[in-house]
């Protein structure tokens, strides 16, 4: 039996910003064996500097991501789709394990398969060095920020 992760393409505006906010509540998770169902078998990823492929390199790279990345919080925002495409903008804020605060903005680009999983992942991120003070995110989002 094969995989489905609905929404599935050909995406309309609500279909993409649904499979967004599934992103995004996965990711806030902070659970790599989680994240790594939402693509498939043999995907591919760039992310900063980093190539991989397949579920057991996500699940690897998640790991190490979240156990430097600590109190990891996500904000996720659709910027454009086509049938089987999706482009987004996101920030995400975290400290280190010495206890300096990060705030990363990036961009990715996506490609999912007829089931909807995603098939090619590519990310571009730049981190900024913040004071606690300047936090703005502060875990998933409530219903009323959605």
């Amino acid at each position: 039996m094969s995989e489905t992760r609905p929404p599935v393409p050909p995406f309309t505006a609500e279909t993409a910003a649904a499979k967004v906010l599934a992103a995004e509540n996965a990711w806030n998770t902070r659970d790599p064996l989680r994240v790594a169902q939402a693509y498939t078998p043999d995907s591919w990823w760039r992310n900063r500097d980093q190539f991989l492929v397949g579920r057991e390199q996500i699940v690897e790279f998640l790991t190490a991501k979240w156990a430097k990345e600590q109190q990891y919080a996500l904000r996720k925002n659709l910027w454009a789709f086509t049938e089987d495409r999706i482009a987004v903008r996101f920030t995400y804020e975290w400290h280190d394990t010495e206890g300096q605060w990060w705030r990363s903005h990036g961009n990715e680009l996506w490609k999912f398969d007829a089931a909807g999983l995603m098939s090619r992942r590519e990310a571009s991120i730049n981190d900024l060095r913040i004071a606690p003070s300047e936090r703005t995110i502060f875990g998933p989002r409530d219903d009323e920020s959605r």
